[in-house]
């Protein structure tokens, strides 16, 4: 008979790489995905303050960026349109991407994304308040409306979904978020049929774009930004956890409630702070967390933190296709990451296995 085995060697359930049904990609594979994205979020970044109606060279952007001279127009334009704008899109798409593989994590839900629990509605409802009631009309004003709103919406469909001995299952949270969300968005469609003045206000900010977004509005938003984010990366073995169900999460020590809770709020502070920032962007929170996951497993202690690197990739070369392809005028990032990314992303679930959540 065979001695039991060490604590060292013991399997842990929340360790991925010790459970056969959750084991997906080698540890170099992950390595590797992790420096292609962070050398195609540099690309991605350079891309962003050179490409536009006006061609900057790189070697342009860097004297902008480290050496600035007085007087010259192009440095001008990379240090106050194209600095903001870049840093808008890299925090907003790291955000999307986040809050969507948490939410999917949560749900165990390979298409969610943070409009799942209202977030997205919340905050445009929010706005839409803004507008019609308070008479704001400046986009940084929108910020602490979107944050409000997401938030109140969140907690809405939290508390509905908590009701009952069963709690808030994954189940109950996905239909309550789209009632949620159906209601919100026909209030929303409400008010702007008849609101001329909220239609012309509204609709700029709806769109998803990263232009008009200056420093300040990132400086507003940055520090619940990094909350979420570091709620985020503090949920990933709760999220590793729940993988394999909840009666198992809780006989391995889980408080599932404040698991839950934690995700939620990290969510919900990352999906307000994009929404502050570029619009509701629709798509990235669902595409760059399934995909990475499509390519390198489960693993949450993974999967958050290469969708942070994913999600500004995604976003910021979107914004600068959409700048190529109609000069001299734009098209939206968000615009562009519907269109093009729709089509990525059936091609991807065709040619990819089935993946456990």
């Amino acid at each position: 008979m065979s001695a039991p085995a060490s604590p060292a060697q013991a399997t842990d359930p929340t360790d991925p790489g010790q459970v056969p049904a959750l084991r997906r990609a080698p540890l170099s594979r992950k390595l590797l995905m992790a420096l292609v994205l962070l050398a195609l979020l540099v690309l991605a970044c350079a891309a962003s303050l050179a490409i536009g109606v006006r061609e900057v060279s790189l070697p342009t952007v860097w004297d902008a960026l480290w050496h600035p001279v007085a007087g010259n127009n192009d440095i001008s334009v990379v240090r106050e349109q194209r600095v903001p704008r870049t840093l808008v899109g890299a925090l907003a798409g790291a955000a999307l991407a986040v809050s969507g593989a948490l939410l999917q994590g949560l749900t165990r839900n390979p298409i969610a994304d943070p409009g799942l629990l209202g977030v997205n509605a919340g905050s445009s409802l929010a706005v839409i308040v803004a507008i019609t009631v308070f008479g704001l009309g400046d986009l940084d004003a929108f910020v602490w409306f979107a944050y409000a709103g997401a938030a109140i919406a969140a907690a809405l469909v939290y508390g509905v979904a908590s009701t009952g001995w069963e709690g808030a299952t994954p189940v109950r949270l996905a239909l309550v978020g789209a009632a949620a969300t159906a209601m919100m968005t026909s209030l929303i469609t409400l008010v702007l049929l008849t609101s001329r003045e909220a239609l012309e206000q509204y609709r700029f900010w709806s769109v998803g774009s990263l232009n008009a977004r200056g420093v300040g509005t990132v400086l507003l938003v940055l520090a619940p930004l990094v909350v979420g984010m570091v709620a985020a990366l503090s949920a990933t073995r709760f999220l590793n956890a729940t993988a394999l169900g909840d009666d198992l999460a809780r006989g391995l020590g889980q408080n599932i409630a404040v698991g839950r809770t934690l995700v939620i709020v990290g969510a919900v502070l990352l999906a307000g702070s994009a929404t502050a920032l570029a619009g509701p962007v629709a798509f990235v929170g669902l595409m760059v967390p399934h995909a990475v996951r499509a390519l390198i497993g489960p693993d949450y202690r993974w999967v958050v933190p290469l969708s942070a690197l994913g999600g500004p990739v995604l976003l910021l070369l979107a914004d600068v296709v959409g700048r190529v392809l109609v000069r001299p005028s734009e098209l939206e990032a968000g615009i562009v990451v519907a269109v093009l990314g729709a089509p990525a992303l059936i091609a991807l679930v065709r040619r990819s296995k089935a993946v456990s959540m």
